[in-house]
């Protein structure tokens, strides 16, 4: 390793070094639509070659070390773009491996955990589904000096069969690459981890639709009270009102601040107008009944 500058990377002046990625997802932590982000952790794997490395085995045998000789070479500066959070873990030692092959051939592997952006669309909430992505870049090293790539095409990204998540569906893992442009510093190759994340929706059933639906036909029983009883049916229609928005009040703080109108907020507005409406039909019967009392007993004070 003393013999050379490790500087550089492999093949300085020449063409652009392959690096080939595969990927590992081990979890998806956690889905925050009030953040808008995710959290996956998973094994990132780094495959090159690097004649520097090279070495002379009788067996063609391959020697492996940890994270301490990691800042002595050269490896691919690789970053995850749109990227809130992340952290090599580092128990006991730092999750990192270094496999050399005889030939230069090296394969570096990192178990990291990463929360990254999700632009998510609620409109359909909580009817939605979700595409979200991990994005791969080297952050020095443009199209011209590196060109990452996936090792395998799609069979590169491997997810673990236990995968699941308490409000989504997982429907589909893919792997693409596609190209980035900075005005500055020119095109870099990108690599994209992509993913669909359908909704549960019993559990919404459960927490707002259902409750809304019993409230309406709550509000509805006072149609079957006497207009007499007063205190029955204003003590009712007050109740599913103030039922209907602390409902609507525990949805919303648990959804973003978003500027256009979402399904499930269309559905219990919709429900709060018939709650509401059945007070104000309350009112207009009273009142109609009191005019009619009074007209009933003009009648009888003329006769």
């Amino acid at each position: 390793i003393d013999d050379h500058d490790f500087a550089m990377r492999p093949g300085f002046g020449g063409s652009a070094i392959p690096v080939g990625i595969d990927v590992q997802i081990e979890s998806i932590d956690s889905i925050s639509e009030v953040d808008m982000d995710f959290t996956m952790t998973f094994y990132l794997r780094h495959y090159w070659k690097d004649e520097r490395l090279s070495f002379q085995s009788t067996n063609n045998r391959s020697m492996t070390f940890d994270g301490r000789l990691i800042k002595k070479i050269w490896v691919p500066d690789v970053f995850f773009v749109h990227s809130k959070r992340s952290f090599i873990h580092d128990t006991t030692m730092e999750n990192i491996m270094l496999r050399v092959y005889p030939d230069g051939n090296v394969l570096f592997s990192l178990r990291i955990t990463v929360s990254a952006m999700c632009f998510m669309d609620f409109s359909r909430f909580p009817l939605d589904t979700q595409n979200c992505s991990l994005e791969l870049e080297s952050y020095a090293y443009n199209e011209e000096d590196l060109m990452l790539y996936w090792k395998q095409g799609n069979e590169s990204l491997k997810t673990d069969e236990h995968i699941a998540l308490s409000q989504f569906f997982i429907e589909e893992f893919s792997a693409s690459n596609g190209l980035a442009f900075y005005s500055s510093t020119g095109w870099y190759n990108r690599l994209f981890i992509n993913f669909i994340l359908r909704r549960h929706i019993f559990f919404f059933l459960l927490q707002s639709y259902f409750p809304a639906m019993l409230m309406v036909m709550l509000s509805w029983v006072s149609f079957w009270i006497d207009r007499r009883a007063v205190p029955a049916r204003v003590s009712l229609g007050i109740t599913t009102v103030l039922t209907m928005s602390t409902i609507i009040t525990g949805v919303s703080a648990s959804m973003p601040q978003v500027s256009y109108v979402k399904a499930v907020h269309v559905y219990l507005w919709i429900s709060f107008l018939f709650v509401f409406l059945s007070v104000i039909e309350y009112a207009a019967v009273n009142y109609l009944t009191t005019v009619e009392e009074r007209k009933q007993l003009k009648r009888r004070g003329k006769s």
